[in-house]
C-alpha cells in the first residue's frame, strides 16, 4: 500500500489498530463508511461464530475484540471507506483510476 501511495504522490497516514485499538463506535463509523455489511469486512468469521446472519452489531463487537477478524487494509477518504483488496481499490477511492 505504502508503495502505491508514494507511486501516486498521495500523502496518508497508517493506523495500526493494534496499537490504536478500535471503540465499537469509531469501528461503525468506518464501516458505514465502506456501504456494506460489517461481516464483508472480517476473516475468519465462521470459526468466531459468526455468519451472514450475525447481526451487525454481534459483528462490530467480535472485530472490536478480536482485531484478527478485521480484513484489511481498510483506507478511508473524507466521509467513504473502502477495503483495499486488491490495493488498486484505495485508488478507485481517491479518484487517481
Amino acid at each position: 500500500m505504502a508503495t502505491l501511495f508514494r507511486e501516486n504522490g498521495i500523502d496518508w497516514d497508517k493506523v495500526n489498530y493494534f496499537n490504536e485499538p478500535f471503540t465499537v463506535e469509531n469501528l461503525t463509523t468506518l464501516v458505514k463508511k465502506t456501504g456494506v455489511r460489517p461481516i464483508k469486512l472480517t476473516r475468519g468469521a465462521a470459526a468466531a461464530g459468526l455468519t451472514d446472519d450475525s447481526a451487525d452489531a454481534d459483528v462490530i463487537a467480535a472485530m472490536v475484540a478480536d482485531p484478527n477478524l478485521i480484513q484489511r487494509p481498510i483506507v478511508e477518504v473524507g466521509d467513504k471507506a473502502v477495503l483495499a483488496r486488491p490495493v488498486e481499490r484505495a485508488l478507485e477511492l481517491i479518484g487517481k483510476i
